[in-house]
């Protein structure tokens, strides 16, 4: 009986395994046979890609709808972005994407999408350095998608989502976890809804990006929640915003921003619920905040200078270590302060209509000695700054200064959160310690 040789074994096992329907499609030849596999779809037709591994990259260059299945998987290898979209009308949906390239200036990305009418629906983008790049692409749907970026630090991973030029798109009940930012330029009339971000640098940013619309998600853990510069005739609105700590940390943030409506959001445990920079921006405009909770922050709202123009309406400000403050030795009397709730007021409701009988003040009293030191922050709460702060209410040694006053504030919190406000905080911090420890496996 002849016996084989090692050699023959192994080209055998070579032969075998090339013609086995379940070796995985990995290699030139498979990234050739996907490609081609593409190419031969027809325009408006639907190719459903079986199980296995696939070699990027992959450029779609015709309207068509890619099907993963759930279980298909599209690796770039590395280099580059993983599928590039040139065409309008095209849907991918349903794959595991990774490995791009890790170059910032090529924008090395999961999806590179460069057309109009497109929908990324539920894939898994991993170890990408940029998530989806969306550039001079109108009326896509971005929806039920995971997206993290390479584990690089946070200020050289790539952006989990980038719109560029780019209007009328919905970002929809996305996932983002431990990418750098979303980042909204020069795009107007977007909708970003029910995304769940944590972990990045800029939850949301802003830059001359008009008439959006953030509503409903929930940012939980990134160094800034949302900002927006340069930027007009947005709505910001019923968002959950928590946990932006350190000293430039911000639940919400405007620079030279105009006509912008900030209503229903939670804003609670940053070091700036509220920051406001020149804002207002353009003449006899109006920036609205309502009905909004700024609790527990260190500060609840911080002007970097005497401002005119914003309104702050029927919001509820609760245990903030300062309310309000301005930089500079600044004031806020230039903004509307009107039946906000603040639970240090220590006036009285005689005629039970639910407002206070006597404005509430707030004045600066030793708090000066920070602003004009500010690394005198450090001691907020010791002896000494609270002897000092006593000393002045009680005998000034200098003129207070009257910082904002809200003519008529509301005597106690609303029905809809006075009962169950503080159980409400809790079972929001509860369910975030128990979501970051199933995303951290």
């Amino acid at each position: 009986m002849k016996r084989f040789s090692l050699d023959n074994i192994l080209w055998l096992a070579c032969f075998f395994l090339l013609l086995s329907p379940v070796a995985p499609c990995y290699g030139e030849a498979q990234k050739t046979e996907l490609q081609k596999l593409i190419d031969a779809t027809k325009s408006g037709g639907v190719l459903k890609v079986s199980a296995g591994t696939y070699q990027g990259p992959i450029i779609i260059s015709r309207p068509i709808t890619l099907d993963g299945g759930g279980e298909a998987i599209v690796d770039g290898g590395g280099k580059g972005t993983v599928i590039t979209i040139k065409s309008d009308n095209v849907t991918v949906k349903n794959f595991t994407l990774r490995h791009s390239g890790q170059l910032h200036n090529n924008v090395d990305a999961c999806i590179q999408l460069k057309g109009d009418n497109g929908k990324i629906l539920n894939n898994r983008m991993v170890d990408c350095l940029f998530g989806i790049d969306i550039a001079e692409s109108d009326n896509n749907l971005i929806a039920d998608n995971y997206i993290s970026s390479y584990d690089l630090d946070l200020g050289i991973r790539g952006d989990a989502m980038r719109l560029w030029y780019s209007k009328n798109n919905t970002v929809r009940k996305n996932i983002v976890r431990n990418s750098r930012d979303i980042v909204i330029w020069y795009s107007g009339d977007n909708i970003i809804e029910q995304n769940d971000v944590s972990g990045g640098r800029y939850s949301i940013h802003f830059m001359y990006a008009n008439g959006n619309i953030v509503r409903k998600n929930i940012f939980d853990g990134n160094a800034v929640g949302v900002f927006l510069m340069y930027t007009e005739h947005t709505l910001v609105e019923d968002n959950l915003i928590r946990n932006a700590a350190g000293a430039t940390g911000l639940c919400l943030g405007m620079k030279d921003t105009s006509n912008v409506q900030i209503i229903g959001n939670r804003l609670i445990y940053c070091s700036s619920g509220i920051y406001l920079d020149q804002s207002p921006f353009q003449p006899d405009t109006i920036n609205l905040f309502k009905d909004n909770e700024v609790a527990f922050n260190g500060t609840g709202v911080l002007f970097h200078m005497s401002l005119v123009g914003n309104q702050f309406i029927g919001n509820r400000f609760v245990g903030n270590f300062i309310p309000v403050s301005v930089d500079s030795r600044g004031h806020a009397q230039g903004s509307v302060w009107k039946g906000n709730y603040w639970d240090t007021y220590q006036g009285f409701d005689r005629n039970n209509d639910g407002i206070g009988d006597t404005p509430f003040n707030l004045y600066f009293h030793a708090d000066k000695l920070w602003m004009d030191a500010p690394n005198l922050k450090f001691f907020f709460g010791s002896p000494v700054l609270e002897a000092l702060d006593f000393l002045e209410k009680l005998a000034p040694f200098s003129e207070p200064e009257l910082v904002m006053s809200d003519p008529s504030p509301q005597f106690a919190l609303p029905d809809k959160t006075s009962k169950k406000y503080m159980e409400k905080i809790k079972k929001t911090n509860i369910t975030s310690n128990r979501k970051n420890r199933l995303d951290n496996g």
